[in-house]
């Protein structure tokens, strides 16, 4: 078939060459006037490859990533890999970032040169952790752990823009639900409040990093809402290490079966709706909804085989926002020490001993004695004076 292509390419240059027009040509092949314009343009008498079809390859891609940084790449990959580490993008992404190069490409970007170089295959036998462990929170008994997060912006057909506060008990995956207009600050005392008064207030509770939670990273030791009506509860707060859902893996799947099971199926028109259709799903989800890390059982099964005890708040309506600063109480975050040695407090950076690198430390506020405790595994290895504002 190509060769029937050069052919004709040949045959209508010969027919210019000897005199006849355009027109006819194109007519007898049809073939527009670009076309044989085109190769008349090409045809060189010495050169008998005139005729053949070239490659629309551009000659450079202005895009593609520079050939030191794909190199680097490589050699990052090949010895997190020598060492037993986590060798994915989003880990080579972080050395990268430790070394200043810029500019940085993107967790597509490192896979894509991953595949490239054939540097995608799997540690072989059973991964075994290096160093300390993750300083996860026991769920042994209910409510020694919630797990919490606010899902939005959602809307519904009406339209109506929410969030939905969403908690999961980790011992008995008990659900709490609150949708709301905002995030604002009473939008989370609220949800918080109204979800303890049906689950009870739990010991402590973890959460991610969003300004929701913790406040404003321009007071960082201000303690927003949530940290103060925890602490006035006895609750202690947990924020999970930045940029890491899969922490908060519990209510992280929750999340899913929320969006495919009650928003993507439920048509509510109102915020009344939603309010009566989530107080409906989380009754649902609790009384039939059955578990494999509880043997089976519902949720409400499961808090009636513990027998245990549950703590409700005293009061009926939520506290209004703005609390008192507690004057008791401690809250935590979880953070992993990065090669610049230094633990990131809400945007506050602090420097740590050189032996905590690339190790999880779980940093202690503790509100009476103003201080910054430091911990790895059991240990103190580090404290701060800390005054709250």
């Amino acid at each position: 078939m190509e060769e029937e292509i050069e052919l004709y390419r040949i045959h209508a240059v010969e027919r210019f060459k000897n005199g006849e027009s355009p027109e006819t040509i194109c007519a007898s092949l049809g073939k527009s006037r670009t076309w044989l314009y085109k190769w008349i343009r090409r045809y060189r008498e010495h050169d008998n490859s005139w005729n053949r079809s070239q490659s629309r390859c551009p000659h450079s891609i202005q895009c593609r990533t520079p050939s030191e940084i794909e190199e680097i790449v490589k050699m990052i990959r090949l010895n997190l890999y020598n060492q037993g580490l986590f060798c994915g993008a989003q880990a080579i992404l972080w050395e990268l970032e430790d070394l200043g190069v810029k500019p940085l490409p993107s967790n597509r970007t490192v896979n894509r040169i991953l595949n490239r170089n054939g540097l995608t295959h799997r540690r072989t036998g059973k991964y075994e952790a290096k160093g300390i462990a993750y300083p996860g929170l026991s769920s042994l008994i209910p409510n020694q752990t919630h797990q919490a997060d606010l899902v939005g912006p959602c809307y519904l057909k009406g339209p109506i823009r929410f969030y939905s506060l969403n908690i999961i008990d980790t011992a008995t995956v008990r659900c709490g639900l609150h949708p709301a207009l905002s995030k604002s600050g009473q939008a989370i005392i609220d949800g918080l409040w109204l979800i303890w008064k049906r689950m009870g207030i739990p010991n402590h509770i973890q959460i991610d990093n969003a300004m929701s939670f913790f406040g404003s990273p321009t007071h960082p030791r201000g303690m927003g809402p949530l940290i103060r009506l925890c602490l006035h509860n006895g609750v202690e707060p947990w924020f999970i290490p930045m940029s890491e859902p899969w922490r908060n893996g519990m209510i992280e799947s929750f999340n899913d079966r929320y969006q495919q099971m009650f928003l993507a199926k439920q048509v509510m028109l109102s915020m009344s709706d939603l309010e009566t259709s989530s107080l409906g799903f989380e009754q649902r989800h609790n009384s039939k909804y059955r578990y494999s890390k509880i043997g089976g059982k519902t949720p409400l099964r499961a808090l009636a085989a513990s027998a245990t005890k549950l703590r409700f708040p005293e009061n009926g309506a939520p506290p209004r926002h703005r609390l008192n600063k507690p004057i008791t109480g401690r809250y935590h975050l979880v953070r992993l020490i990065r090669r610049d040695t230094k633990i990131n407090i809400f945007g506050e950076l602090f420097r740590v001993p050189p032996e905590l690198m690339y190790e999880y430390v779980v940093a202690t506020i503790d509100v009476k004695d103003q201080k910054l405790q430091l911990f790895l595994g059991k240990s103190q290895v580090e404290e701060f004076d800390y005054k709250l504002r």
